[in-house]
């Protein structure tokens, strides 16, 4: 696992990304992870529109991943952002009513390149999250993992943003339940000391 390094989502890597998105379809609907975004009017019109607008985000600032590598090819990546920049999370009504605060960050998406899931690249991915969140200046960062029971699923391309086991091994802790099968994991992450 030591040969994986992560990158953060930026213009510069942005076609590393694509090309990552392009080998699985779109991601989850041609969203090209999108969903979590504001509405706009590019959003959700297509999946070259969908492309277009997460390029502008990118290089507006305003949209975060942790691009897991192998070699110089991206293979996993998990979206990470403040609440402001990706305020459309599944059972939102819900999860207003029982929050005590908002996070800082809140990591809402993790994909694994087909053909290489069940090989920890998830927890690299949410990993690299955590590390770029640190050195940002760190702070409250949930996760809305899908809550197994520990069970591992033998279709896991409906796990968009892991289990709530994997969230605890990276030092996650549970909050409460959101929906049906989910729910909210948090972590305070320190600023990073690193330069």
């Amino acid at each position: 696992m030591s040969d994986f390094t992560i990158q953060a989502l930026t213009p510069e890597t942005f076609d590393d990304f694509a090309a990552l998105v392009e080998r699985n379809k779109g991601m989850f609907a041609s969203c090209w992870c999108t969903w979590f975004h504001p509405d706009c009017a590019e959003k959700g019109q297509s999946a070259e529109g969908n492309r277009a607008l997460k390029q502008r985000l990118v290089a507006d600032g305003i949209a975060h991943a942790a691009l897991v590598y192998d070699g110089d090819r991206a293979v996993a990546w998990a979206e990470y952002g403040s609440p402001e920049e990706l305020p459309s999370i599944h059972h939102r009504k819900e999860y207003v009513a029982t929050a005590e605060r908002l996070p800082d960050y809140r990591v809402t998406c993790i994909l694994v390149e087909r053909g290489l899931r069940g090989q920890g690249l998830a927890a690299i991915a949410l990993r690299g999250a955590v590390e770029l969140i640190a050195q940002a200046g760190g702070g409250l960062v949930e996760g809305y993992p899908h809550d197994t029971g520990g069970v591992r699923k033998k279709n896991s391309s409906f796990l968009y943003n892991g289990t709530r086991t994997m969230y605890e091994r990276e030092g996650f802790t549970y909050d409460r339940p959101k929906g049906q099968g989910n729910c909210v994991m948090v972590r305070e992450v320190a600023p990073s000391t690193r330069d």
